[in-house]
């Protein structure tokens, strides 16, 4: 007869076996997630090399001792500063020594959006630049990378509140696009476009209600912006924008996810651009 295993005779060894088996997750060593720079010693390397920072995140109340000199740094160079609780940081780091402070590292440096001009320069084009109000997923935002990349665009541009940055899943769902591309990170996205318009970039909204993307003259300096994925464009950008352009639906669905919509619309603009 096959025997079978007790677990209150077992000995400890025995039952860690047992676990890892199940695949027990309160019995499996938690590792921290991808991006995550942990600890104070790991931060202040992170700052000292100069790799762009996304946001800190310290455990309230922790505003004392070497924790304090790396606060400095981080308001040196406006890296955003959150307070969380003990519970928030210990979920965040997986179980790991996170000593009251976690950082969150770009997965790559950041460009300013004069380079993303001196590039399109350097190839004799005019520019031909993406902005994104506000996408928070990073599958969204590495399809939209990988779609910019493959219709020619110069460069990406993102706020740095309340939107994802350049993480290692935007990474991996760019599909090595973002190796390519020039991404900017900005801190007021309709005074960026204020500042473009005197470069005399036209700025095109991807939203509803506008004209079909199929009969707008795309041609010349170009602005896509696309909105997030539950609110769309903000007000405030949206009054910016020279123009509206929609696709047409024939679906009983009544828009398109905005990766899914900026890849059709990017195409159109590189079409128009090489006609």
């Amino acid at each position: 007869m096959e025997k079978r295993f007790d677990r209150r005779n077992a000995r400890p060894n025995d039952r860690k076996r047992q676990d890892a088996k199940k695949g027990n997750p309160e019995r499996t060593p938690a590792m921290p997630p991808e991006g995550l720079v942990i600890g104070r010693n790991a931060v202040r390397e992170l700052l000292a090399g100069g790799r762009d920072i996304e946001k800190l995140y310290i455990r309230s109340g922790e505003r004392e001792g070497s924790i304090n000199l790396l606060l400095g740094e981080a308001a040196a160079r406006r890296i955003p500063v959150i307070e969380v609780d003990k519970a928030r940081m210990d979920m965040m780091s997986g179980g790991g020594a996170h000593q009251g402070i976690i950082a969150i590292a770009a997965e790559k440096n950041y460009s300013t959006v004069e380079e993303i001009l001196e590039y399109a320069a350097s190839l004799g084009e005019p520019p031909f630049i993406v902005l994104c109000d506000g996408v928070e997923d990073p599958h969204n935002l590495g399809a939209i990378i990988r779609s910019a990349e493959c219709s020619g665009a110069h460069g990406v541009i993102i706020p740095k509140r309340r939107a994802v940055g350049l993480t290692s899943v935007v990474s991996k769902s760019s599909a090595g696009a973002l190796e390519h591309m020039r991404i900017a990170k900005v801190t007021n996205l309709a005074v960026t476009m204020d500042e473009l318009k005197e470069k005399g970039l036209w700025f095109y909204a991807a939203d509803m209600g506008g004209e079909s993307y199929e009969k707008t003259d795309l041609h010349g300096a170009v602005g896509l912006v696309l909105g997030s994925e539950g609110d769309g464009i903000s007000r405030l950008v949206k009054e910016k924008c020279d123009f509206t352009v929609s696709i047409p639906m024939y679906g009983r669905v009544n828009s398109l996810n905005v990766s899914a919509a900026a890849a059709v619309l990017l195409s159109e603009i590189a079409r128009q651009k090489r006609r």
